[in-house]
């Protein structure tokens, strides 16, 4: 007889909560970190170059940064900010920012 507590299927205990992903090795980690970083340097790089502009007029606004092409766009809204970048790049990978001193988005 089984109880509610009891499953029929059996998890091996410490197995990841997602067994047919695949591990990654460390190599790959790091390169992907790696490339995260590099990535986020470009961005920060425009960033830092358009931020003091933009904060007199349009402090805590969303900004959302395509470093590819140098792109960025600016909204009150992040969801509005978004739109509107999707809609010059739909398949880009970007990053938002908010802009203040520090470019984070929210509480830390």
């Amino acid at each position: 007889m089984q109880t509610k507590l009891q499953s029929k299927r059996r998890v091996p205990p410490g197995s990841p909560l997602f067994p047919n992903k695949p591990r990654l090795s460390k190599e790959e980690i790091a390169r992907l970190k790696a490339e995260d970083d590099i990535f986020g340097q470009r961005c920060r790089a425009i960033f830092d170059k358009v931020a003091p502009q933009l904060m007199a007029d349009h402090y805590e606004w969303s900004i959302i940064i395509e470093p590819d092409s140098g792109d960025y766009f600016i909204a009150p809204d992040r969801k509005e900010c978004l739109q509107k970048a999707k809609q010059e790049h739909p398949t880009a990978i970007l990053l938002e920012m908010c802009l203040n001193e520090t470019g984070t988005c929210g509480r830390i």
